[in-house]
């Protein structure tokens, strides 16, 4: 199952980033953590009745910047990551964004890339990992 997150799902969304990049892939609390979750629609996934993955939506307008998305480890490779990220889109549609944009680490864009999204712009680092920016048209 894969939903909008409440208020009472934060503590779950937040462990999630917490697994995924702070103890896995080393991001910094304080980069992590940036102040715009307020800011934001979450999403969050469940398996098994488990929190298991989620994304976060930031809307300006006709245009949403997708960040944070995320698996935990042990469920990776299972259909979770799609299926949230086409949740997400479904979600960005009904909030009238006819634009998506994420940066995406450079390992996960053929990952983006099945779902209809193109890079552009050069790699640059954030966190200290390796990303490009990526626009798709709703």
């Amino acid at each position: 199952m894969i939903r909008r997150a409440g208020h009472e799902d934060m503590s779950d969304v937040l462990e999630i980033r917490r697994m995924v990049f702070i103890v896995g892939q080393d991001v910094p609390e304080d980069l992590e953590r940036d102040g715009l979750d307020d800011k934001a629609i979450h999403v969050i996934a469940f398996h098994e009745g488990q929190a298991i993955g989620t994304a976060r939506l930031l809307i300006e307008g006709d245009s949403a910047k997708i960040g944070r998305v995320s698996v935990l480890e042990e469920l990776r490779g299972k259909g979770h990551g799609t299926a949230l990220m086409h949740f997400v889109l479904d979600e960005l549609r009904r909030e009238a964004v006819t634009v998506a944009k994420l940066a995406s680490q450079t390992h996960a864009l053929q990952f983006y890339e099945a779902l209809g999204f193109q890079a552009h712009g050069p790699e640059f680092l954030d966190a200290g990992i390796s990303h490009r920016n990526m626009t798709l048209v709703l």
